[in-house]
C-alpha cells in the first residue's frame, strides 16, 4: 500500500469515526467493514466488481470477499433489515444506533468515487436502502 493509499484509509476511517459517533478507530474499521460487507451483498455484480475497482485494496476486498453457499440479491430489503444486518456484522444489535456509522461509511465512499458510479450504486439499491444511500 502506498503512503498516499494509507494515508487516505486513515482519513476515511477517522471521518467514519467521528461522523459515526464511534470511540476508536478499531470501531470504525470494524463497522466499515460490516456495512460494506452488507453493501455488497445488496448490490448487483457489475456495479460491485466496479466500485471495488475505485476503492483502495482494503476496502474492495471488505466489499466482495463475503461468502454465502447460495445467495440471491434482496432487491426490496428495508432500511432497517439492512441496518440490522450491519449492526450484526459489526458485533452490535442497536439498529437504531446503526444509522450513524452506516451513514458515515456511506459518505466516505462516495467521497472516493465519482458522482456516477455513485449514482449506479443508489440505482442498485433497494428503495429504503438507497434513500439511506442518497443521504449520506
Amino acid at each position: 500500500m502506498t503512503e498516499q493509499n494509507g494515508s487516505n484509509l486513515e482519513q476515511y476511517y477517522t471521518f467514519v469515526q467521528t461522523n459515526g459517533k464511534l470511540r476508536s478507530m478499531d470501531h470504525a474499521q470494524r463497522w466499515s467493514t460490516a456495512v460494506l460487507k452488507t453493501l455488497g451483498f445488496n448490490l448487483d455484480k457489475r456495479v460491485k466488481k466496479d466500485l471495488a475497482g475505485a476503492l483502495p485494496k482494503e476496502l474492495a476486498h471488505d466489499l466482495t470477499r463475503v461468502f454465502w453457499l447460495v445467495h440471491f440479491r434482496h432487491t426490496t430489503i428495508s432500511r432497517s433489515e439492512f441496518l440490522d444486518q450491519a449492526a450484526r456484522r459489526s458485533g452490535n444489535t442497536d439498529v437504531a444506533f446503526a444509522r450513524y456509522p452506516t451513514t458515515a461509511v456511506f459518505a466516505g465512499v462516495k467521497g472516493m468515487i465519482d458522482r456516477q458510479l455513485a449514482d449506479r450504486v443508489a440505482e442498485s439499491l433497494s428503495p429504503e436502502v438507497r434513500a439511506l444511500w442518497q443521504q449520506a
